[in-house]
C-alpha cells in the first residue's frame, strides 16, 4: 500500500520537527559553552557567539576536578559494560535456545524490570551494598550499574542469539562439542557485533547515570562526572552557566561518539529480536 505525497510530506515534516526538538538543547549547550560572560547575561541571546572564547573551559577545569571525575566515570562504565556482557551472553544463549517455562519467565522479568523506577530500587540496593561494605565505592557503583543494565543486555543479546542458525550448533554437537564449547567456539564469534553493541550501550547508560551515583558516592574523590557537574550550581541555585555548559559539553561528547558508532547495530538487534525463528 503506497503512501500518498501529502502523507509523506507530513511524515518528513514531523520527523524534521522531532530532530530539531532533539538537537536544540545540544546546539544551545555548545553555543553557551563558547560565549563570554557578557554574552551570557545579554537580554538578546544569539545562536552564534559574537566573541567566542575558551575561557569557560579553562575555568571549568580550574574549579572542579573534571579529569578525576571522568576517570571514575570511565572505570564505572567500563566495569559495568564488561560484567553485564559476560553475564548476559550465556544467559541469552540459554533463553534463546531452551523454550522452557523458565526461559519465558526470564523474558517476562526482562520486560517488567524496565518499568521499575530508580526510587523504588535505591533503598534495597543501598541496604545490600551496606551489608557488603560497598557504599561510597566505585566497585559498589559498578555492581548497581550491572544490575540496572543486565535486563536490556539480556533482551538484546537474545535477539542476536536467535539469529544464529541452530544448524551450526548441531554440527558442533555432532563433532563432540559440549554446550560450553559450542557457545565459546561457534556462537560467540558470530555474536561479536551484538556483544560489542550491547557493551557499548551499557557503557553509555553507566556514563550518563546520575541518581545512583549521587546517592551512593559521598566523598568528592569518588564522585563521577555527572555528579561533579552539579557543583557548578551554587547553594542558592544560581548556576555558573559558562563553565557548567563547557563541562557538560565535554561530558556529552563520549556518549555522542559511542552512540554514533552503535546506533545501527542497536536497531539491527531490535529488529532481529522481533523475528521469530
Amino acid at each position: 500500500m503506497r503512501t500518498s505525497r501529502p502523507a509523506r510530506v507530513g511524515q518528513y515534516t514531523a520527523l524534521l520537527a522531532y530532530l530539531v526538538f532533539l538537537a536544540f538543547p545540544f546546539l544551545w549547550l555548545v553555543s553557551t559553552a563558547f560565549k563570554p560572560p557578557r554574552e551570557l547575561g545579554s537580554l538578546h541571546p544569539t545562536w552564534i557567539p559574537k566573541d567566542p572564547t575558551l575561557g569557560n573551559f579553562r575555568q571549568a577545569f580550574d574549579e572542579q576536578p573534571l579529569l578525576h571525575a571522568a576517570f571514575n566515570s570511565l572505570i564505572a562504565a567500563l566495569g559495568a559494560a564488561v560484567v553485564a556482557v559476560l553475564i548476559a551472553t550465556p544467559m541469552a544463549y540459554v533463553v534463546a535456545r531452551r523454550r522452557t517455562r523458565l526461559a519465558k519467565a526470564v523474558t517476562g522479568w526482562v520486560v517488567v524490570s524496565q518499568a521499575f523506577p530508580f526510587v523504588l530500587l535505591i533503598i534495597p540496593l543501598f541496604l545490600v551494598l551496606k551489608n557488603l561494605r560497598l557504599i561510597n565505592s566505585v566497585p559498589g557503583l559498578v555492581l548497581v550499574y550491572v544490575v540496572w543494565a543486565l535486563p536490556f543486555a539480556l533482551w538484546m543479546l537474545t535477539g542476536y542469539v536467535r539469529a544464529v542458525p541452530p544448524e551450526l550448533e548441531e554440527a558442533a554437537a555432532v563433532d563432540g562439542a559440549g554446550r560450553v564449547r559450542t557457545l565459546v567456539s561457534v556462537t560467540a564469534p558470530l555474536l561479536a557485533p551484538g556483544i560489542v553493541a550491547t557493551g557499548l550501550f551499557a557503557f553509555i547508560t553507566a556514563w550518563n547515570e546520575f541518581f545512583f551515583a549521587l546517592v551512593l558516592l559521598k566523598t568528592p574523590e569518588k564522585q563521577t562526572l555527572p555528579v561533579v557537574l552539579t557543583h557548578f550550581i551554587g547553594a542558592e541555585g544560581v548556576a555558573d552557566l559558562g563553565p557548567l555548559a563547557a563541562a557538560a559539553f565535554l561530558a556529552t561528547l563520549p556518549s555522542l561518539v559511542v552512540f554514533a558508532i552503535i546506533q545501527r547495530r542497536i536497531t539491527g538487534g531490535m529488529l532481529t529480536g522481533a523475528v521469530k525463528s
